[in-house]
C-alpha cells in the first residue's frame, strides 16, 4: 500500500471521529435544552426548552451544509433569530437572563470538560 492510500485511510478515520464527536455535542446541547426548566426567548416570545428544542432542530436542518463544529452549530441553530437579528435569552428562576449563545457555549465547554 502506498502511503497516499495510509494517508487517505488516516485522514478519514480522523474525520469520522471529529464527527462522531460533534454530534456526540450537539446531542447532548439538544438533551441540555430540552431538559431545562429555564425559558428561552425568542424574539419577546418565551418558550419552554421542548418548544425550543423544535425551533433549533428546524434551523440545524436548514444550516446542515454550514455546520462543520458545535459552536457552528450554535451560532447557526440557537443563537438569534435570522428574521429579527434579536438574540435568543434564556431566563431562570433567580439568574440573570443570558444570550443563549454563552449559555450553550458554558454547557458545551462543561461536557468537554467531562467527556475528555
Amino acid at each position: 500500500m502506498n502511503l497516499n492510500k495510509v494517508f487517505v485511510i488516516l485522514l478519514s478515520t480522523f474525520s469520522l471521529n471529529v464527527f462522531a464527536a460533534t454530534q456526540d455535542e450537539i446531542n447532548h446541547l439538544l438533551k441540555f435544552v430540552a431538559a431545562t426548566d429555564c425559558k428561552y426567548e425568542r424574539n419577546g416570545t418565551m418558550h419552554t426548552g421542548k418548544e425550543a428544542v423544535e425551533h433549533i432542530n428546524k434551523k440545524y436542518k436548514y444550516y446542515t451544509d454550514d455546520i462543520e463544529s458545535t459552536e457552528d452549530f450554535i451560532k447557526y441553530s440557537a443563537t438569534k433569530s435570522k428574521m429579527s437579528g434579536k438574540y435568543y435569552q434564556i431566563h431562570c428562576i433567580n439568574k440573570s437572563s443570558i444570550n443563549s449563545r454563552d449559555w450553550l457555549l458554558a454547557e458545551l465547554m462543561a461536557y468537554r470538560k467531562v467527556n475528555q
